[in-house]
């Protein structure tokens, strides 16, 4: 897999079709979960996609608070490539490489509850209870540095 880091100006046309499409295809259509997904926020992000010979096949967005910490957002995995680990390498390759901009700061970010584990697997945890995001239970975690 190859992942690509971009800023929103740096995205073409094609990449952001590719974004909005995928993000629509899990969060909405397969979730069920309706929002507007477009919330002003992906032009201050910087934007991760994970390709397989040139098919988008996982992302996230990440925003820089400014103050002291990183906040990933968007993450998934397209539904027919679940269970590869392409989870895992996209969450390992974007923690190195923001750790490398900024070694100071720490993420957070709003998890679906049932990928609590998931996450725990990179040293995340809880950071307060439970609550509805466009109706789907969320939790608040983040991982602190050492």
């Amino acid at each position: 897999m190859i992942i690509v880091e971009k800023k929103f100006n740096d995205l073409t046309l094609e990449e952001l079709y590719l974004i909005l499409k995928i993000r629509q295809e899990v969060f909405i259509v397969e979730q069920k979960c309706f929002y507007l997904d477009c919330d002003d926020l992906d032009q201050k992000a910087i934007h991760f996609l994970g390709y397989i010979n040139n098919s988008l096949v996982c992302y996230m967005r990440v925003l820089d608070n400014k103050m002291d910490s990183w906040i990933l957002g968007r993450i998934l995995v397209s539904n027919k490539n679940r269970n590869l680990g392409l989870g895992i390498k996209l969450i390992k390759k974007v923690l190195n490489l923001l750790d490398q901009k900024k070694p100071n700061y720490y993420f957070q970010m709003s998890a679906q509850t049932y990928l609590i584990d998931f996450y725990k697997k990179f040293n995340f945890q809880i950071d307060g209870d439970e609550y509805l995001d466009a109706e789907v239970p969320h939790i608040k975690m983040i991982k602190k540095k050492k």
